[in-house]
C-alpha cells in the first residue's frame, strides 16, 4: 500500500505517490529512532513513543515528573536522534516574555552607527525545552501561546516564522508546588499530550546505573533529519480513519462533557469539563501517529486506546467532589471509550 505525499505549490496542493519501498524506509527510520532513544533513556519506552508520535503529528508535549527522572535527557536525546536544533529555557518568576521571544536592541553596524535590530530569543529553534513552565508568571507563559499554535512570533512590530519543525516540550514538577502558577486551560489544551515520566523500577534503575556510572556514557546517533520529520508530518495526516472509528471518537468526546444531557451520571457528577473539539482532533491525529509507528497504515480502536491516557489526562478535569472521592479519571475514560468502540464494532 502507498500513501500520498502532499506538496503545496502556487497552484494549490499537489499530490505525489510515495511508493511502498520509500514509505517502508521512512517508517523503518522512525522505528530506529525509537530504539536509539530507548538505548540512552532506559525504562521510559512509553514516553519515548509518545514524544515521537507528538513530533510527527506536529503537536507539543507537557512532561510531568519528579526531579532527576530524566526529563531533560529525554528531550536532548530526541533532538540528537532527530537531527534538530535544541534550546532550553529555565522558567523562573522573574523571566520576562522578551527573554523567550527576543527583543529590539541597539547594535553597531560596520560604520560604527547604532541601529535597532531584532535579537532572536531562544524560541527560534526546532526543539524548545521549557523547564518548569509553571514557575513563570502567566504573562510569560502566554508568550508561548502564539508560537505553539501559529508557529510565529510577533515582536518589534513584525511577525516572524519559527523554524520547521517546531516542537515545544514543557516540564512540570508535581512535587514542589510552592511559587508556581497553574497553567490556564486555554494554554494547557494546546499540548497534544501530557506524558508522565515516572520513577524506574528496580530492573530499569539497575540498567540506568550500569549505563551512566561507567567510563563511557552512551552517545545517541542521529537517525532522522528535519526533512524526514516534515515528510512524516504530511504522511500522518494521510493515514485513513474508517467512518465508524471516527464516529466512535465523536460520541466519546460528547459523552465526556458534563453539560451534555446524554452523558453518563458519573461524568455530570465528578467532572468540570471534558474533551473539547481540539481534544477530539488530537485523539484522531495521535492515533494516526501511533498506527504509523506500529507499522500500520490505518487507524484501529487499539490505536485510540493507546493514545487515550496522554491525550485526556490534562483535558478532562475532575471537580472537587471527584477529587475528594478519589475518582480514577483515566479508568473512567477508558470505560467510556470501550463502550463506544463496542457500539461501533
Amino acid at each position: 500500500m502507498a500513501l500520498n505525499e502532499v506538496k503545496t505549490g502556487n497552484a494549490g496542493p499537489k499530490v505525489e505517490t510515495m511508493d511502498t519501498a520509500a514509505l517502508e524506509r521512512m517508517l523503518d527510520a522512525l522505528r530506529r529512532a525509537r530504539d536509539e532513544m530507548a538505548r540512552s533513556v532506559v525504562g521510559q519506552r512509553d514516553v519515548v513513543e509518545q514524544l515521537l508520535i507528538a513530533l510527527i503529528c506536529g503537536g507539543h508535549v507537557l512532561l510531568e515528573g519528579a526531579p532527576g527522572v530524566g526529563k531533560t535527557l529525554l528531550v536532548r536525546t530526541l533532538g540528537t536522534v532527530a537531527g534538530l536544533s535544541f534550546a532550553r529555557i529555565q522558567f523562573t518568576p522573574d523571566l520576562m516574555p522578551a527573554d523567550i521571544t527576543g527583543s529590539l536592541a541597539l547594535i553597531p553596524d560596520e560604520n560604527g552607527r547604532t541601529k535597532l535590530t531584532f535579537q532572536p530569543g531562544p524560541i527560534f529553534t526546532q526543539i524548545l525545552l521549557t523547564d518548569e513552565i509553571n514557575r513563570a508568571t502567566p504573562k510569560t507563559q502566554s508568550a508561548l501561546l502564539e508560537a505553539m499554535q501559529e508557529h510565529t512570533v510577533t515582536a518589534g512590530g513584525r511577525s516572524m516564522v519559527l523554524p520547521k519543525p517546531f516542537f515545544v516540550l514543557a516540564t512540570q514538577n508535581p512535587i514542589e508546588m510552592e511559587g508556581t502558577y497553574r497553567l490556564p486551560e486555554a494554554q494547557i489544551d494546546r499540548f497534544l499530550f501530557k506524558s508522565l515520566v515516572n520513577y524506574p523500577n528496580e530492573e530499569d534503575l539497575h540498567g540506568i546505573l550500569d549505563l551512566t556510572t561507567g567510563v563511557e556514557l552512551p552517545v545517541p546517533k542521529q537517525v532522522l533529519s528535519a526533512e524526514d520529520i516534515l515528510l512524516l508530518q504530511k504522511l500522518v495526516r494521510q493515514v485513513p480513519v474508517a467512518a465508524h472509528v471516527q464516529r466512535a471518537v465523536a460520541r466519546f468526546a460528547i459523552a465526556t462533557q458534563p453539560g451534555n444531557t446524554g452523558s453518563p451520571a458519573e461524568i455530570a457528577k465528578y467532572f468540570t469539563f471534558g474533551l473539547s473539539p481540539r481534544g477530539a482532533q488530537s485523539m484522531i491525529l495521535a492515533a494516526k501517529g501511533n498506527a504509523l509507528l506500529s507499522g500500520r497504515y490505518n487507524v484501529s480502536f487499539q490505536d485510540l486506546q493507546a493514545v487515550l491516557p496522554p491525550v485526556m489526562r490534562h483535558r478532562c478535569q475532575l471537580n472537587y467532589e471527584g477529587l475528594a472521592e478519589g475518582i480514577d479519571a483515566q479508568a473512567l475514560m477508558a470505560r467510556l471509550l470501550e463502550a463506544e468502540t463496542r457500539k461501533a464494532a
